[in-house]
């Protein structure tokens, strides 16, 4: 079979084996569980923690966050080309190495802001949240570009790339799951020095995921001839001119604010978390460990049963059955009271979530595909970079969510304080009403993208042809 008339979906010869999608998929620990687990807590723990006013913990998170969006496509940009090194080391695998150490190392550091009286001066811990948070923002998202962009590049086919999402998922969850359940054993409310514990035992662990990864990201002289073949003899595209063709690329722009919404609410949920313990359960943190337990069970093992069901129907249709589903499995939140209920929610829940969170990769893999097709040339890093403009901004919707919720319901401070009905209801709110709308949303927005069947055949099968 000639080159050109060669299936999409069929064998290359770099094919990436199941070691290397193994492998790959420790790496992904780290881009997909350092954000959240860097969200999770960072806002209790300076607002309640630290004793932070809570417009400045809002305050900091949306300056780090604009800066953010704004720096995060032009690193991006800067490092997707070649250098000297790109020849003999690759073109992503050097940006992964010499980010990921530091990454961690300055997640340990936002858990250790200056030990002063933050009612009389609380002005020296906002700029060290704040500065921080910023080296920390950009390192990382250099990572985060660099190991997501080399996903399309490492895994070609369409089957290919569900099985590569399939086992990302299934080996990444369980080391997720100790890095979500540990710190539970480990935070007391009140006890701030339980807080940098748990970021140190995390890091730890992320560390190992990160030495792990490095086989799994190595590029072949192959991947490294098809990013070559962008940029040999050809004229350089500029910044504006990629942001300008990727966001007028329709499917790109629709799966963006789609994963923007879906995400908002996901990490909405997830940041409430410690306060539904606390304020609606009444219960310590540790409780949580069951239905944590549960959930990443439910997600791991339906894994493979969504993926089943995405060989009958395409990457969006499974996306967005699997937003409607997360969004209604929300609504009990509103009135459970017990343990043994959240247990049960939880694990239902996590099914659902598996769905749409199974089809991030895939669904973003297809539009940088088309939009390489458009470049004549590999972008992915750039392309992510952008990507993350949408991801991080949902830390300022979740920052502003808190914030109004807690100041409308007057939400006490005081580690130790039992909260008015009225603050309850708020944190029910921001756990499950708000994100329900956002899901909705997500699903709304998803229902114009048309990146499917024979459209995106015929994309693959172009890029074949260019060599790309």
């Amino acid at each position: 079979m000639s080159e050109n008339n060669r299936n999409p979906d069929s064998p290359e010869q770099d094919e990436a084996s199941t070691k290397k999608m193994i492998l790959y998929a420790f790496g992904f620990v780290l881009t997909s569980h350092l954000i959240v687990a860097f969200d999770s807590y960072i806002f209790y723990f300076y607002e309640v923690e630290i004793g932070l006013p809570i417009l400045l913990v809002s305050l900091a998170v949306v300056i780090f966050t604009v800066w953010t969006i704004i720096v995060s496509p032009i690193v991006g940009y800067l490092t997707d080309r070649p250098f000297k090194w790109s020849k003999r080391w690759g073109f992503r695998t050097p940006w992964i190495l010499i980010t990921g150490i530091p990454s961690l190392l300055l997640y340990i550091l936002v858990y250790i802001p200056p030990n002063i009286d933050v009612k009389s001066n609380p002005w020296p811990i906002f700029w060290y949240f704040v500065i921080i948070s910023m080296i920390f923002e950009v390192i990382f998202s250099i990572y985060r570009q660099n190991h997501s962009g080399i996903f399309a590049m490492l895994f070609r086919g369409d089957k290919e790339r569900k099985k590569a999402t399939m086992l990302l998922y299934i080996i990444s969850t369980p080391v997720a799951l100790i890095l979500s359940l540990v710190p539970l054993t480990f935070i007391v409310y009140g006890d701030k020095s339980s807080f940098l514990m748990a970021a140190i035992f995390v890091a730890s662990i992320m560390l190992i995921c990160l030495l792990l990864t490095m086989p799994g990201v190595y590029e072949t002289e192959i991947i490294k001839e098809r990013f070559f073949q962008g940029y040999n003899n050809k004229e350089k595209i500029s910044f504006l001119k990629i942001c300008n063709i990727a966001f007028r690329s329709k499917n790109f722009t629709v799966s963006l604010l789609s994963f923007a919404f879906a995400y908002v609410s996901l990490m909405l949920t997830v940041a409430s978390g410690i306060y539904f313990f606390k304020d609606v359960l009444k219960l310590p943190l540790s409780y949580a460990i069951i239905p944590v337990i549960g959930s990443f069970l439910a997600m791991t093992l339906s894994m493979p049963l969504w993926n089943r069901l995405s060989q009958k129907l395409d990457h969006a249709k499974i996306y967005m059955l699997g937003v409607l589903m997360t969004a209604l499995f929300l609504i009990p939140l509103l009135w459970i009271t017990t343990i043994e209920e959240y247990i049960v929610i939880s694990i239902i829940r996590g099914v659902a979530t598996a769905g749409f969170i199974f089809m991030f990769q895939p669904i973003a893999a297809d539009c940088y595909d088309e939009i390489t097709l458009k470049c004549d040339r590999h972008l992915e890093a750039t392309l992510h970079g952008l990507r993350n403009i949408i991801f991080r901004s949902s830390a300022i919707f979740i920052a502003v969510i808190l914030a109004l919720v807690h100041i409308a319901t007057n939400y006490d401070t005081n580690p130790k304080a039992v909260q008015s009905p009225l603050a309850v209801w708020g944190v029910r709110v921001h756990t499950a009403v708000i994100p329900i709308i956002f899901y909705v949303l997500a699903f709304i927005v998803m229902l114009f993208y048309d990146l499917k069947g024979e459209k995106k055949v015929a994309i693959k099968q172009m890029l074949r042809e260019k060599g790309l």
